[in-house]
Formats: C-alpha cells, sequence, structure tokens
C-alpha cells in the first residue's frame, strides 16, 4: 500500500525565541513565535505524515491549548507520530520539502536538518529532501514577519 500527505505549516517570526528549524537551533535574531518550539519544517512534516494516514493534522493531537506540549521539541512530538506510523505498519518512502524564508539564508542548515530528522523517522538523509526558497520580498514572508513550510510525505507499507 502506497499512501501520500500534505503538509502545511507557518509561524509568525518574533524577538525573544529561538529559531530552530528541522530540530536545528539556528542562529538568527528572530525566532518563532508558537506554544511548541514552533519548529515550522517538522510540523509541515508531521502534518504531512497525519494526512497520508488520515489522521487528522497536529493540532488534533497536540493541541496548544494543552500545556503538556508548551516549548516540547517538535522532534519529540515527531518521534509519537512515527510510533503511529510503524503501529499501522507503515515506514517512510520519502519526503520533499520546501522551507519559504527570506532570511536567515538556511542552504548551509539543510543537511544538518536532515541528519537530525532522519533519526527520528527511521530513514537514510537520502529520503529526505529540503529545499529553501525565499519569495522575493513578496508576502509575509517576504517582509521577514514568519516562515512557511510545505511537505509531501510518502508511506509504504
Amino acid at each position: 500500500m502506497f499512501r501520500i500527505g500534505l503538509g502545511y505549516d507557518v509561524h509568525q517570526l518574533v524577538e525573544g525565541r529561538p529559531l530552530i528549524i528541522g530540530g536545528l537551533r539556528i542562529p538568527h535574531k528572530t525566532g518563532l513565535m508558537g506554544h511548541s518550539d514552533a519548529d515550522v519544517l517538522t510540523h509541515a512534516i508531521m502534518d504531512g505524515i497525519l494526512g497520508a494516514m488520515a489522521m487528522g493534522d497536529i493540532g488534533s493531537h497536540f493541541p496548544d491549548t494543552d500545556p503538556a506540549y508548551r516549548d516540547m521539541d517538535s522532534l519529540l512530538m515527531l518521534g509519537k507520530v512515527m510510533e503511529w506510523v510503524k503501529k499501522d505498519g507503515f515506514r517512510i518512502n520519502n519526503i520533499d520539502s520546501t522551507i519559504i524564508a527570506e532570511r536567515p539564508r538556511l542552504a548551509p542548515h539543510i543537511e544538518g536538518m536532515k541528519e537530525r530528522l532522519s533519526r527520528v523517522l527511521e530513514v537514510r538523509t537520502g529520503q529526505i529532501n529540503i529545499k529553501a526558497t525565499t519569495t522575493e520580498g513578496l508576502g509575509f514572508c517576504g517582509r521577514e514577519e514568519g516562515i512557511a513550510a510545505f511537505s509531501v510525505v510518502s508511506l509504504i507499507k
């Protein structure tokens, strides 16, 4: 059996928060606002996995009204999602993600993101593709008000 899911997430950039993307802390003057660590890429991947499993979205499993998830490392939540994947007999086939951010420049950090994610997803780094792009100054990402991420996930059983 082959399943595909699409994930999307966006978080506002604010001062006083660390910037964590793909489980990696990236030096920057602002970070992402959210109930957990606001890891926009990991959240998009989780939503893609949950979509492929027909299990809703991360908000239904990790609600922002639950204090248990306050400032939680998103890789821990991803680990829980992977437990559900394995329980249902699936595994990750591949993941293709795009991060949309004007700054900081993310290309130097992509391999580190892939390494961190691959450990939790239990796949080779070659099964994860991460791209970073800008909007050339257009929209909320271009104005550096936030960062967005899309992810397509394929699962196989």
